[in-house]
């Protein structure tokens, strides 16, 4: 054969698509497009489009681009799926700043959470156990996921827990689990309906319509009979007659906190307008939002003069926001102002969760040599102490009603808002300012938040926020009443109060504890079999990189056969070479390891179909 004909046959094999460096090109490239479209879908089901299934076709997805058998391209596949998600989720972030370099700072970080998921998610199949059994590949994958993310909720700085799976479930079923289990039953069940999916998917594409149809039916099983768990909503201490007052800002975007006369002089006149709807001394308690008043009133008499006049106006304490300050430091504080005696020194919470970057910059002189941004927090805050729970005295229920209270961000952390309602809270209410991040979802993802721990506690809950969107939230996370963005509303209602403990309540942090331990243990076990795994083909020569488990196995029963053909000339030899495993041989290197006797010719030739190439193992 002459040699363009030579190279001609060898070329067979890319021309048909079934060169490997090509095709294993194309699966990255798929499982790349997988992982986007995955992480774009997930973030759709949160606010503000809600389309609460589609968080179970966005893990589908990233599973199925995970099925290559590699950790690193696990950790990139991860990682693209986690910025794919994040980017949008966190828009609200650009808005604040003012600059693109924080809100896509925040979203690499938090992607690289994504990245180590889908990297462990590679180890964690690689066990024996989990390899041979289905559905222990979707507890795994659940239980894997809750670990992620709860890490991702506590580290570092704190933590960011935004973007948790659970959020997403509010107008779902699946928001049942809530008080049973919390975030991290919930966010679970979402990760084992995603896997499910996936594993339904994969039956049809092979055509196997049985196998596919139990993993549909178990889908939809776990999504829908959580509706047959009973909740109650009904009052067990009584009622709270409260009015809500959403004062509205001069102005939207970062600089919207900037006139804070005009800010706290809106509320007043929200306060005195909720006379409309009220009778003076009807209501109990009347909220203002955070930063209502970043002008302290305990320090500066034309505000004090202002709030305590509203006050007597409408005849109900009031709830309000406003800042602190010491030389070099300021706190976020929420306090009670009583009419015609001022503010409580004994009812008042201070943020104990401050946004870093937002509220305080860590490590300042090193991250101002990044960007000057961090200039813009003029003045660090500092955390506050103590138990988020304010005693308020309600004079038409001739007792202290125990209010639960969480500012702004502080809704994601759970252990905070339990802190309050394990001390007795019967109420709660999240303050919140959300004039710098104008007209983005973060409102109504906060909004959503606030449902889920409604639900999860057992507990009314008021989001009172000074744009918008604020809400009055039964204990099942139903939405009673809602304000726009940017506008100035009052709300009125008789929201329940209510002591019994959910399960969640009672579990506390030991569900998030056990997945914790859970997750170390199943990458361990992951890591073990990949391991002896790798020995295992040392020992025959064989190491197929970037494969399937799947793909794995399959080659190490059944060589596959090279598709190329080389024809050559052996003269005078009588005994060919045997071959050595993995298509070399003891003496002079071959690609073959199977001969097989061409026609008779003269010389006389053997046409060898060869073995594939094996990459030796890397250490």
């Amino acid at each position: 054969m002459s040699p363009i004909a030579i190279r001609c046959v060898a070329l067979r094999p890319v021309l048909r698509g079934r060169d490997p460096a090509r095709r294993r090109d194309l699966s990255r490239l798929w499982s790349a497009v997988l992982a986007v479209a995955g992480g774009l879908a997930t973030e759709t089901a949160f606010p503000g489009r809600s389309w609460w299934p589609m968080a179970f076709v966005g893990v589908a997805l990233l599973l199925l681009a995970l099925l290559r058998d590699s950790a690193r391209w696990g950790f990139v596949v991860g990682g693209l799926y986690g910025v794919a998600f994040f980017l949008p989720h966190v828009w609200w972030a650009n808005e604040a700043v003012g600059q693109p370099i924080g809100w896509i700072a925040l979203s690499v970080f938090e992607a690289l959470y994504l990245g180590a998921f889908g990297a462990a998610w590679v180890w964690v199949r690689r066990g024996a156990k989990v390899r041979e059994h289905i559905w222990l590949q979707v507890v795994a994958a659940a239980v894997l996921w809750v670990g992620v993310e709860q890490v991702r909720g506590r580290w570092p700085f704190g933590g960011f827990p935004w973007g948790t799976l659970a959020f997403s479930q509010t107008d779902a079923p699946l928001l049942r689990l809530a008080p049973l289990g919390g975030e991290t039953l919930v966010s679970g069940m979402v990760v084992a309906l995603g896997a499910l999916l996936a594993v339904a998917l994969l039956h049809l594409r092979r055509r196997r319509l049985a196998a596919a149809g139990r993993a549909l039916a178990a889908a939809l099983a776990l999504t829908f009979l959580p509706v047959l768990v009973p909740v109650n909503a009904n009052a067990e201490a009584g009622t709270l007659r409260l009015g809500a007052v959403q004062g509205n800002v001069p102005a939207q975007g970062a600089e919207a906190m900037s006139q804070a006369r005009g800010v706290a002089a809106n509320h007043a006149e929200g306060t005195r307008a909720l006379l409309e709807q009220v009778a003076p001394g009807e209501l109990d308690l009347v909220l203002w939002p955070e930063s209502a008043s970043d002008i302290d009133p305990r320090v500066d008499r034309e505000i004090a003069s202002m709030l305590d006049e509203a006050a007597r106006t409408i005849g109900a304490p009031i709830l309000l926001g406003t800042q602190r300050f010491s030389p070099g430091l300021r706190y976020n504080d929420y306090i009670l102002w009583e009419p015609g005696i001022g503010a409580s020194a004994d009812v008042n919470y201070t943020k104990q969760r401050p946004v870093p970057f937002g509220e305080y910059i860590p490590y300042r002189e090193f991250f101002r040599r990044l960007t000057s941004t961090v200039d813009l927090v003029t003045t660090d805050m500092v955390a506050g102490t103590g138990t988020a729970l304010m005693p308020v005295e309600i004079a038409r229920l001739g007792r202290t009603v125990p209010v639960a209270t969480a500012i702004c961000f502080e809704v994601a952390y759970d252990d905070l808002i339990r802190q309050g309602v394990l001390a007795g809270g019967e109420l709660i209410v999240i303050p919140t300012n959300n004039a710098s991040f104008g007209l983005t979802q973060e409102s109504t993802q906060q909004l959503a938040m606030s449902r889920f721990r409604a639900a999860e506690h057992g507990r009314a809950v008021v989001q009172i926020s000074t744009v918008g969107v604020s809400g009055f939230i039964s204990p099942t996370g139903e939405v009673l009443q809602q304000t726009g963005l940017f506008t100035a509303e009052q709300m009125v209602d008789e929201l329940p109060l209510r002591t019994s403990l959910t399960p969640a309540d009672r579990l506390g942090e030991w569900p998030a504890f056990v997945v914790g331990l859970l997750s170390v243990c199943v990458v361990a076990i992951g890591a073990i079999g990949h391991r002896t795994g790798r020995r295992q083909d040392r020992a025959v020569g064989r190491c197929h990189p970037g494969r399937t488990v799947r793909q794995r196995a399959a080659a190490a029963e059944t060589p596959r056969p090279h598709r190329s053909r080389l024809t050559l000339p052996l003269q005078g030899l009588a005994n060919p070479p045997n071959l050595g495993v993995g298509g070399t041989r003891t003496g002079r290197p071959r690609r073959s390891d199977r001969r097989e006797p061409a026609a008779t010719s003269s010389p006389t030739t053997v046409q060898y179909r060869g073995a594939p190439r094996i990459r030796p193992c890397p250490p």
